[in-house]
């Protein structure tokens, strides 16, 4: 049995630990070690190829909570993925910068480091592709770059849009005005700028024509000057209502697009924009494209554990009928 000691000065314990010494149980748990501390230092017991992944691990906990961060289940297991490939040093930087800044005062920062290239992405490219499974807050992160480029009067105002495939697009038939119609499809965009500009600024702003959720079909025909526009759910555009969005983006405007090309709910038959712009944009100056993993994901762990599980699910499937067709 081997021991590290780490020098835990100016943090407090309690937080690092947790409410009821849940963290610690967690580090001991997923780490196999032992931990204690006195007067501020921590004694890490363990198998000597084990500890100094512990230590690396403790280390980045211990500079993200002397950061003011909160610790949680999520965060905590992230730190020992990345610590164990190495990237324990750019944890340390996650928590630098500050995308921008809820209604509430809460900041909203980078969690993951393919949240931090994202974020990048955005502040130097014109047009941002953001793909991935759902969790990783590819829309999220968007909205509140777009909030803080208003605020900053970089752009004059934020349209955010998305296909409404589960009604096709033909929504005459369905009752009530158009804004009933789709309304059920954008709620989760109409929840974000909630959170980040306040209910009462949201209706001004929506009022005056600054901020705009509406449905893809609503910018055919459209050129769209000084504007953050962010294109959400783009796995379920044809590759004519991508090319259609795309064509829109006027002088001073940045574009986002967001999408999960593991999720299309087209109709079969009917071909996916997203995955043809992936083919088609690659390597166009001012055009990035950001993919993000299941390491990603910022909601509870087991979503993590759920999009991998679908994942060797679908690999194991298209083996078989990769065989299958070999025969």
């Amino acid at each position: 049995m081997a021991e590290r000691i780490l020098d835990a000065s100016g943090v407090d314990l309690g937080k690092l630990f947790g409410d009821f010494d849940k963290n610690l149980k967690l580090l001991e748990k997923e780490l196999d070690v032992s931990i204690s501390a006195r007067d501020n230092m921590l004694k890490i017991l363990g198998d000597e190829d084990k500890l100094s992944l512990a230590a690396k691990t403790i280390s980045s906990l211990i500079a993200t909570v002397a950061r003011g961060e909160c610790l949680n289940e999520q965060n905590i297991l992230y730190t020992i993925s990345m610590a164990s490939e190495g990237h324990e040093d750019i944890i340390q930087t996650l928590g630098a910068d500050c995308v921008c800044v809820t209604s509430k005062g809460k900041p909203i920062k980078s969690k993951t480091i393919g949240q931090k290239q994202y974020v990048h992405a955005m502040k130097n490219n014109t047009i941002v592709f953001g793909i991935g499974p759902a969790g990783t807050g590819k829309t999220y992160l968007a909205v509140a770059k777009a909030v803080t480029a208003f605020r900053n009067k970089e752009v004059n105002r934020i349209i955010i849009t998305r296909p409404a495939v589960e009604a096709g697009e033909k929504l005459g038939f369905l009752p009530g005005d158009l804004q009933n119609k789709v309304d059920p499809y954008l709620r989760p965009l109409h929840d974000a700028l909630y959170d980040m500009v306040g209910t009462e600024n949201y209706n001004s702003y929506v009022e005056k024509g600054m901020i705009e959720v509406a449905p893809l079909a609503y910018m055919r025909g459209r050129t769209l000057d000084n504007s953050y526009i962010i294109l959400d759910e783009a796995q379920n555009t044809t590759p004519e209502q991508m090319k259609m969005f795309l064509t829109r983006i006027g002088f001073g405007s940045k574009a986002i697009i967001t999408g999960d090309i593991t999720q299309i709910d087209l109709p079969d038959g009917k071909r996916s924009g997203l995955k043809e712009a992936i083919k088609i944009l690659g390597g166009i100056e001012g055009i990035e494209f950001c993919y993000f993993s299941h390491k990603d994901v910022v909601r509870h762990p087991l979503v993590q554990k759920i999009i991998q599980a679908y994942e060797k699910y679908d690999h194991l499937r298209s083996k078989g009928k990769g065989k299958s067709n070999e025969n």
